[in-house]
């Protein structure tokens, strides 16, 4: 093959397989290893390399061979002159790395590596393949239908790539014929020996997001966010949309001018209904719009407990099935979308509802008297309803007052009963140890099947147990295999676990020790010293007892015996603080007067204690101090 030709099917192949060049030219280089091997026999611990020009297409074969003497083998050995040309440095019994490419070689490696080419490029598409659909992953594609069976459709897609819509991805009630072009989402792409398995989905809600993104700029510039999407395909939608910029319409924006934007969508989607409605974070206002087109008389929340949201919507009787909706589709999408449980009532059923809880719930009757007091004439009203009679606005204003007073008044009766229930069950856990919950079942004196039952219903620590056994013993004793022997076993295993007692936390050392500090001060009594000496008693006393917290309020300047006045306190530095709790360890020094035999005080030499810390030995050193002769200095001792 010439030059030309050769660069001219290189380019062919690159074309038609869009695949890099890097990639081919490697698929080659193996195949004409592979066809090197397979020629002369060579064993597949031997190091081969082969190089093709892409320009002239020569290909050249490099062998690791052993530096020899004597050739005894062509395949595995080199003469020392020969190896030498590309290793000068290489000696006898090395490993040279030389150019072996047998006799005609080209025309043999095409015909047997034609395979083995085309095997590595198919290995090659399908790598490429499976990259590009991983990455678009929950993008919106096109295709064109290639088959239809009771399966699926299969939609062929860019880069000779295929995709599945199974069914249950498809929009109710939607066709497809051959040779159809499809837009659908990439839901899933898995790894498959035949190549990258694609599935499909036009159900997805996911599909209605993109579409909204590709259909509204708003969207897809970030300044009309996307809150929340429920979908029935090919039946309804309802989207929750938000502004993140002042001044900005989000349900306008979405249906845009005589509604251009929406109708796409729709179309696109096979008809399918969407509810385009704007997210509030009120939850009363954002499930009254959600329940649009209806109109709501009154929402009222209920938060009694875990997994328990409960929405009780008040309609009139004129908009209870629109609320409803066709199978109660409103009023599901209008539960996925917004995630609480909708109870959607009329105005009489709801006021026959609120009569049974004040003539049932004496509590709530008490707590509202002059709604009970209305009671009859609301029973009066839903009478003469009852018998066909027309009603009267006021008697249905009368109607949603009464609703609404004893629904406000029962959630505020279920969040009294909730938070004392949380207080009973903060006081009940804290009277068991903290240590308790960080101890291991395992560590019961019990049997272990008994243990394994337990640590299985999900208590797995002995507080949780003995928090359950405080709450409910009967939650324990149901579990299977647990009864009156086993629960009392339980309770006396309990009672036999000691925990050790929680260490105090060490800023409470600290508070606590600053008035003992104080306490500890030598005191002086009146007349048995100079007034100078008194002084200096007194400084002394400032000196080892550090002053009062802050907060605590300071006291007037004091008048000593030679009439002046000592100095407020001051607030003291962090330094001053901590050397103050390092004085608290300090023994209190030896009393300034002892008696002696005949029973008179006599002055003794003052004894002083100074505090010093040492980076070094990481700890603090304590040095004794007393007065020269009668001077005011101060001396190590």
């Amino acid at each position: 093959m010439s030059k030309n030709e050769f660069a001219l099917a290189f380019n062919e192949v690159l074309e038609e397989k869009q695949l890099p060049k890097d990639i081919i030219l490697n698929a080659i280089e193996s195949a004409m290893v592979s066809a090197y091997r397979r020629a002369v026999n060579a064993s597949s611990a031997q190091h081969v390399e082969a190089k093709v020009d892409p320009d002239t297409g020569k290909v050249n074969i490099f062998v690791e061979k052993e530096v020899v003497e004597d050739v005894q083998s062509a395949e595995t050995e080199v003469l020392l002159e020969e190896a030498r040309k590309v290793d000068p440095d290489c000696e006898l019994n090395d490993m040279v790395v030389v150019e072996s490419t047998p006799e005609d070689f080209g025309r043999v490696a095409a015909q047997t590596a034609r395979q083995v080419i085309q095997q590595r490029i198919r290995e090659a598409e399908r790598n490429m393949q499976l990259e590009y659909f991983q990455r678009q992953a929950g993008e919106i594609v096109s295709g064109v239908v290639q088959a239809v069976n009771n399966q699926g459709v299969t939609i062929g897609l860019d880069m000779k790539a295929e995709g599945v819509m199974p069914n249950n991805q498809k929009i109710a009630n939607e066709r497809f014929r051959v040779h159809d072009r499809v837009r659908a989402i990439i839901m899933e792409v898995k790894d498959a020996p035949r190549g990258p398995q694609i599935i499909l989905s036009r159900a997805h809600r996911n599909f209605l997001r993109r579409l909204l993104e590709n259909e509204v700029p708003e969207i897809y510039h970030g300044i009309v966010e996307i809150r929340a999407i429920a979908r029935e395909p090919g039946h309804r939608a309802k989207v929750a949309v938000s502004a993140t910029q002042a001044g900005v319409d989000p349900v306008g924006a979405c249906v845009g001018i005589k509604g251009v934007r929406i109708q796409a969508i729709v179309k696109e989607l096979h008809d399918e209904k969407i509810d385009i409605i704007e997210w509030n974070p009120d939850s009363v206002i954002y499930i009254s719009k959600a329940i649009s087109p209806a109109r709501v008389s009154g929402v009222y929340l209920s938060d009694a407990g875990e997994g328990s949201k409960t929405a009780t919507v008040v309609v009139t009787e004129d908009q209870l099935s629109l609320a409803i909706g066709r199978d109660g589709q409103n009023a599901r999408l209008a539960a996925k979308l917004t995630g609480w449980r909708i109870d959607i009532k009329s105005l009489a059923e709801a006021a026959g509802d609120a009569v049974h809880k004040l003539q049932t719930d004496g509590e709530l009757a008490a707590m509202i008297p002059g709604v009970v007091e209305t009671a009859p004439d609301i029973e009066a009203i839903l009478a003469k309803k009852s018998e066909g009679r027309a009603i009267s606005p006021e008697e249905y204003a009368a109607m949603l007052q009464f609703v609404d007073r004893v629904e406000r008044r029962t959630i505020q009766k279920q969040e009294e009963e909730q938070r004392l229930e949380e207080e009973r069950l903060a006081g009940i856990r804290a009277e068991v140890p903290a240590a308790a919950f960080e101890t291991s079942m395992y560590d019961l004196p019990l049997k272990e099947h008994l243990i394994n039952i337990i640590t299985e219903a999900e208590i797995t620590t002995v507080g949780d147990l003995m928090l359950t056994m405080k709450l409910d013993p009967d939650k324990v004793l149901g579990l299977p295999g647990v009864g009156p022997k086993s629960l009392q076993s339980i309770e006396e295993a309990l009672a036999q676990m000691t925990f050790p007692e929680p260490e105090p936390e060490p800023v409470a050392e600290v508070e606590t020790a600053i008035p003992a500090a104080v306490a500890e001060a030598p005191a002086v009594e009146a007349g048995t010293v100079e007034p100078q000496a008194a002084v200096e008693a007194e400084a002394e006393a400032e000196v080892e007892a550090p002053a009062a917290k802050p907060e605590v309020q300071k006291e007037a300047p004091k008048k000593v015996q030679d009439g002046t006045e000592e100095e407020p306190e001051r607030d003291l530095s962090l330094e001053e603080m901590f050397a103050a709790v390092q004085t608290e360890a300090v023994p209190a020094p030896a009393s300034d007067e002892e008696e002696d035999s005949s029973g008179k005080k006599k002055g003794k030499k003052k004894k002083h204690v100074e505090l010093e810390y040492d980076p070094e030995r990481d700890e603090v050193i304590s040095h004794k101090k007393r007065k020269r002769g009668g001077g005011d200095e101060w001396e190590n001792w």
